[in-house]
């Protein structure tokens, strides 16, 4: 069964702001419009330029270029840590 609205999945540090994996909202959805429907902090985190983000599993060169629609699943990463 295909997911109506758009899913959002969050990793790492981003997840822990989220307080969730994952959730779904309406679309069609820009950069603007998710960073609208997220929590402040998470918002604000998103936004930093060391965070990706990619769509149905391909990464965007620029968050700005964003858009999505029902069915689409954003994934927001955030830096891969190690040594």
């Amino acid at each position: 069964m295909r997911v109506k609205g758009i899913g959002i999945v969050f990793l790492g540090k981003l997840a822990d702001l989220a307080g969730a994996g994952a959730l779904v909202v309406d679309g069609p959805l820009d950069w603007p419009g998710l960073l609208a429907r997220l929590p402040e902090p998470l918002a604000e985190a998103a936004q930093d330029p060391r965070n990706r983000v990619a769509v149905n599993g391909a990464l965007l060169a620029d968050k700005a270029a964003l858009q999505a629609a029902a069915g689409d699943e954003i994934a927001l990463l955030p830096p891969v840590s190690g040594g």
